[in-house]
C-alpha cells in the first residue's frame, strides 16, 4: 500500500488509481527562458522519486512534463513581461531559440541526475488551438470577462474557488500578490488570454483568437495540456510548493467550471531548497547554483541526488557546499562498499530471513510518502550489517537503486590522482599550523592549496588533498 500526502485533502491518503495497475502522472515543467537551478531540480527529483516507487510497486506509469514557452510573465500572476520575451532580447535570439536552448539544456541536466525521461514532452506553444477552445467553454459557462488587457476568469462565480489553499485567510496573501488591473473585478480572477501590447516592441509570440490578437495564461495552458495527455480526472498533479496558491489553484478552476469534474484525485507538492540564511534560492534574486556548478567544482551530480534524499521532500532543506562535500563523501564511501560486496559476492547464495526484512523495511519507508530518508538509512543498515552475506548485501542495494538511481551498477573504483611536490610540502605545512594550533596560518595555507586547483580535507586518518 503506497500513502501519499495529498495537498488537497491535507492528510496522507492511500494512493489508489482510476484505472488499476496504472498512474496518470503530470509534473510542471520549467518555463524555459534560463537555466533551471538545483532549487528547480529538487522538485524533479522527488518526482523522479515518486515515479520510481510507483514503478517498483507494479504500476504502469505515464509521465506528462510540459515545457513553458509562452505566457509565463515576470511574475506568478498576470502582471509583468512574458519571460521568454525578455530572455530573447537578454541573448539577442528568437523566442524560439531561446526556448530550445534552454529546453535542451533542462533535458541535459535531468540526465546528469539520473532523472528517468517521462513519456510525454509537450509544449505550451503546441496547444494554442486547444487552449483556446478551453476559454470558449469557460466563457459559454459564463466564467470569463473581457478588460482592457485580456480576457479574465471571474472567481467569485465557482465557490469552490482556493479549495487547495491551507485555509481561507489564503485569499488575502494570494490577492495581495495580484495587482488589480484596471477593469478587474476580484484580486483573485486571473488572465486566460492576454493582449498583445499597443506599446513598445511587437511579441514575437502572439496569436490569432476570438477575442483579439494575443498569448494564452500561464494557468490555462497546463490545464490543457495534462488534460489532453491524461484525461479528467487524472491520478496526480506534481509541482513545486510555490505553486498552490496561484497556479495550481487557477488550474483547479478552469477544471472544474469547465468540465464540472476534479482535475485530478492527488496534488503534490515539493518544498523549497534554501540557503544557510533561509533564503529561497531564486533566479529573481540571483541567488542560484546550476548543474553546471556542480560540476566545475568537481562534484558528481548525483552527490545532488544524495544530498536531495537526505531530508524529506515536504520539509524545507538547507543547503550549502559543505553539505553538498558530505554527500559526495557520503556517495563515494556507498560506491566503495557496493563494489567491495560486487568482489566477494557468490551467486545462487539465497536470501536469508534477515534479507527479506531488510527489503521489506525498504518498502515500507518509500511507500510512506517517499521517506527517502528513512530508506537511505535502511541501506546503510545494510552495508554495516555484520550478518549478511555479501551477496545479499549486493543484490539488496542494487535493488535499492531502482528507487535511488545513483548508477550503483556503473560504480567505479576512484583512482587517487598524484599529489604533486608542492602541494604535499603545503599540506607538511598546513599539518604543523594545526598541530600548533595556528588556525590562521592553515585556513592560509587551504586557500593557497585551492588557488593552485586541489582541496584538502581532514579526515580521522589526517589530510586528504583532491583535485578540484
Amino acid at each position: 500500500m503506497i500513502k501519499l500526502y495529498n495537498t488537497l485533502t491535507r492528510e496522507k491518503e492511500e494512493f489508489k488509481p482510476i484505472c488499476p495497475g496504472k498512474a496518470g502522472m503530470y509534473t510542471c515543467g520549467p518555463t524555459v527562458y534560463w537555466f533551471a537551478h538545483i532549487g528547480n531540480m529538487r522538485a524533479y527529483l522527488f518526482e523522479d522519486f515518486l515515479k520510481r516507487v510507483l514503478r517498483y510497486n507494479g504500476y504502469q506509469v505515464k509521465h506528462v512534463i510540459n515545457l513553458t514557452d509562452v505566457g509565463h510573465l515576470t511574475s506568478d500572476d498576470d502582471t509583468g513581461e512574458d519571460k521568454l520575451e525578455k530572455g530573447a532580447r537578454r541573448d539577442n535570439k528568437t523566442v524560439w531559440e531561446v526556448a530550445d536552448f534552454y529546453a535542451q539544456a533542462f533535458k541535459r541536466d535531468l540526465k546528469l541526475l539520473n532523472f528517468q525521461e517521462p513519456d510525454v514532452w509537450i509544449k505550451a506553444t503546441d496547444t494554442i488551438k486547444e487552449q483556446i477552445e478551453l476559454i470558449k467553454v469557460l466563457e459559454q459557462k459564463g466564467f470569463v470577462y473581457i478588460i482592457a488587457d485580456g480576457v479574465y476568469f471571474d472567481s467569485s462565480k465557482l465557490p469552490s474557488y482556493g479549495k487547495l489553499w491551507p485555509n481561507k485567510e489564503m485569499d488575502l496573501k494570494a490577492g495581495a500578490r495580484v495587482e488589480m488591473a484596471e477593469g478587474k473585478k476580484n484580486l483573485t480572477d486571473f488572465a486566460l488570454w492576454k493582449f498583445s501590447p499597443k506599446e513598445g516592441p511587437k511579441r514575437q509570440m502572439e496569436w490569432e483568437s476570438p477575442w483579439g490578437i494575443g498569448f494564452p495564461g500561464w494557468h490555462t495552458e497546463c490545464v490543457v495540456m495534462s488534460i489532453e495527455n491524461l484525461g479528467i480526472p487524472f491520478d496526480i498533479h506534481c509541482g513545486g510548493i510555490d505553486h498552490i496558491l496561484i497556479h495550481h489553484t487557477n488550474e483547479i478552476a478552469q477544471a472544474e467550471a469547465a468540465y464540472g469534474k476534479d482535475m485530478c484525485n492527488y496534488w503534490m507538492h515539493g518544498e523549497f531548497l534554501v540557503l544557510k540564511d533561509e533564503a529561497k534560492m531564486a533566479k529573481s534574486a540571483g541567488t542560484v547554483v546550476l548543474v553546471e556548478d556542480l560540476i566545475k567544482k568537481g562534484i558528481n551530480p548525483l552527490a545532488y541526488r544524495y544530498l536531495v534524499m537526505t531530508a524529506h521532500y515536504r520539509k524545507k532543506m538547507e543547503f550549502s557546499w559543505e553539505s553538498l562535500q558530505s554527500a559526495q563523501t557520503g556517495l563515494d564511501n556507498l560506491y566503495e562498499k557496493f563494489l567491495e560486496f560486487k568482489q566477494a559476492k557468490k551467486i545462487g547464495v539465497p536470501f536469508g530471513q534477515k534479507a527479506e526484512e531488510y527489503k521489506n523495511k525498504f518498502l515500507e519507508a518509500i511507500n510512506d510518502d517517499l521517506n527517502m530518508p528513512q530508506a537511505l538509512a535502511v541501506a546503510w543498515e545494510v552495508v554495516k550489517d555484520k550478518k549478511l552475506a555479501s551477496s545479499e548485501k549486493y543484490y539488496l542495494l542494487l535493488d535499492f537503486d531502482k528507487i535511488f538511481g545513483l548508477n550503483l551498477d556503473k560504480a567505479e573504483r576512484k583512482t587517487e590522482e598524484e599529489v604533486p611536490e608542492n602541494i604535499k610540502k603545503l599540506l607538511e605545512e598546513r599539518q604543523t599550523a594545526r598541530q600548533t594550533k595556528d588556525w590562521t596560518k592553515s585556513d592560509e595555507i587551504r586557500k593557497q592549496i585551492q588557488t593552485l586547483g586541489w582541496d584538502v580535507e581532514d579526515t580521522p586518518e589526517g589530510q586528504k588533498a583532491r583535485k578540484l
